[in-house]
């Protein structure tokens, strides 16, 4: 019950440090080609739930689009959101960390900033991911 009553602007930080440090261990091994991954957290491409685009205006208040790499749903969920020019390099990003009516964000710097541009460039050079995405979300 008593996480309920802390406030996500509070839990933010902690969770998103929770979130790297998995990531980071994830991301290492599948850069070098460790295709069994983590024995508690598996591989880094079974890691989130879904990467998609958010078109502009999806939800109140939302003038611009982005990406969206979902870590986890429900209350609380979490997720990366990947601001981009028209040519897909990312000038912002942010981690959401969201709990029921609640939602924080802090937006990404230095080595975390770094790590997750290289996850957003890698998921470009899957075989256009990110162009069938923002296309998929254009068209609906």
């Amino acid at each position: 019950m008593e996480a309920q009553t802390i406030k996500c602007k509070e839990r933010v930080g902690k969770e998103l440090k929770e979130r790297i440090k998995d990531i980071r261990k994830l991301w290492r091994l599948y850069i070098n080609g460790d295709e069994d991954g983590d024995p508690d957290l598996g591989t880094f491409n079974e890691y989130g739930l879904s990467f998609d685009y958010v078109a502009p205006n999806t939800f109140k208040k939302q003038r611009k689009g982005y990406f969206r790499y979902q870590l986890s749903l429900g209350g609380p969920s979490d997720e990366f959101r990947f601001y981009t020019n028209p040519d897909f390099s990312v000038y912002k990003i942010e981690y959401w960390f969201l709990d029921w009516f609640d939602g924080a964000k802090i937006i990404l710097k230095g080595g975390y900033e770094r790590l997750l541009t290289k996850i957003f460039e890698d998921f470009k050079d899957c075989g256009i991911i990110v162009q069938n995405e923002y296309e998929k979300a254009s068209e609906e």
